[in-house]
């Protein structure tokens, strides 16, 4: 066990060399300085989240959990916020990472990937993005290009301005940072009919139904992460995939260019990208758009 000093806190982590990703041999220590490094470039969309923790103890082919609640362990200066049931009078503790040295204590507890509520502190029941997420039949890639092409240019049609991200597993989410006015289920119903719109004029290539066996070899458009208590991969998160890939935001020029796959960017050559091209995320949030001035616009596309 070692002892890093990280933010304004002392992190004890243990076990660095255990090999985490058989086969490229990145091991928990590699996650931890991963996470350590890139925390000025992550905090950002995270901060302020209740964050549902998925962990492997021993690395991914080793058993692993999501975990929501905070463990009583858990040190006192890591932030928390107080979840309520909604309709059931009780509520939970849940992990809000602001800090870099709670990203090093969570890499630590074998916390792969964070996943954040689409909603903040303060408003925790009206979202600030939405998210339409792109998941392809299979393992190519292609599919979801087109895609998610469609899907920008329906959102640039009713007025909204959508951004991408790779996932770091299959496929991207279009994302659209929104001002925090509507309730969880006003966006989540927008972002239904966008992929209703969107499967009636592709019903051959794009589907939003919800059951596997009924999706017929397209890309599905899946809009339930848009709930109260449901999450989404933030940018920068490593997931549990060989290679340690990551969730990255991405132009939409990349995009369209052949280069780009869900996992191009890993541990090992995000912070290149960085150097190179910055945070294309940077200020996202600042930039909130409102769907009550686009809601009349979508039904006019049906």
């Amino acid at each position: 066990m070692t002892v890093r000093t990280v933010g304004s806190h002392e992190v004890e982590v243990s076990h660095e060399g255990k090999v985490f990703y058989p086969g490229s041999g990145i091991t928990k220590g590699d996650v931890i300085d991963y996470y350590e490094k890139v925390a000025g470039t992550i905090l950002p969309h995270i901060r302020g989240r209740p964050i549902s923790m998925e962990r492997f103890p021993d690395g991914i082919q080793g058993e692993s959990f999501y975990q929501k609640e905070i463990p009583d362990y858990f040190p006192p200066w890591i932030h928390r916020v107080s979840i309520p049931y909604h309709g059931k009078g009780t509520s939970q503790f849940q992990v809000v990472c602001n800090s870099p040295e709670t990203l090093v204590y969570l890499a630590d507890q074998g916390c792969i990937t964070l996943h954040t509520w689409l909603s903040c502190e303060g408003h925790l029941t009206r979202p600030d993005r939405m998210v339409l997420d792109l998941d392809p039949p299979g393992n190519d890639f292609e599919p979801v290009r087109a895609v998610a092409l469609q899907v920008r240019d329906l959102l640039e049609q009713v007025g909204l301005r959508p951004s991408v991200m790779t996932t770091g597993s299959r496929g991207v989410h279009v994302v659209v940072p929104l001002t925090p006015t509507l309730e969880f289920d006003r966006v989540r119903t927008f972002a239904g009919s966008v992929a209703g719109v969107l499967a009636e004029r592709h019903p051959d290539t794009i589907t939003d139904e919800i059951r596997k066996e009924k999706r017929g070899g397209r890309v599905f458009i899946d809009t339930l992460r848009n709930a109260y208590g449901a999450t989404a991969v933030p940018p920068y998160a490593v997931r549990a995939r060989p290679g340690a890939p990551v969730a990255a935001p991405i132009t939409w020029e990349e995009l369209e260019g052949p280069g780009i796959q869900s996992r191009s960017f890993t541990i090992r050559n995000l912070f290149d990208r960085l150097e190179r091209k910055g945070d294309l995320w940077k200020g996202f949030h600042g930039h909130g758009q409102s769907l009550e001035e686009v809601i009349g616009n979508l039904r006019k596309k049906k």
